[in-house]
């Protein structure tokens, strides 16, 4: 028997339709996911491998070709880390930030889209919600 959706449900229904969005977008600027996502990352500035390992989720043999890949397409650069001289800090070139803004304009369209039925104050107050929510999560996106 099927039970009603509560707000569990509706956050991974949620989850799956911004990460289809996500997906597709990324396409759209000629970006994988993973790619999108490091890019993403770094829009705060340079961050080291295992800061970016925490961030994404990823073990650092997946992030070291993740980052290879984006470093072979020049969207970002690794640089010495000035604490640590054995370190790398990973950070975005020109082209890069030329990417990433792509994909935050059309993010922000189509899931700005998604809240056009919504009336305003319904919008702020699901703003509001997830700010809340999201309070403690790593800064990943430029509102």
């Amino acid at each position: 028997m099927r039970e009603a959706a509560g707000p569990a449900a509706g956050l991974v229904r949620l989850s799956f339709l911004i990460q289809t969005v996500y997906t597709e977008c990324s396409r759209d600027c000629g970006l994988t996911y993973a790619q999108a996502q490091l890019l993403c990352s770094l829009t705060f500035g340079p961050k080291g491998m295992a800061e970016l390992c925490g961030v994404l989720g990823v073990e650092r043999s997946s992030l070291t070709g993740l980052v290879d890949r984006a470093e072979q397409r020049d969207l970002v650069e690794r640089r010495p880390d000035p604490a640590d001289r054995r370190a790398v800090r990973v950070a975005l070139t020109p082209s890069g930030e030329e990417a990433i803004g792509a994909f935050h304009r059309g993010i922000t369209e189509r899931l700005d889209a998604l809240l056009a039925d919504l009336p305003a104050a319904e919008r702020k107050s699901f703003h509001l919600t997830l700010t809340k929510l999201t309070a403690d999560a790593p800064p990943v996106f430029v509102d």
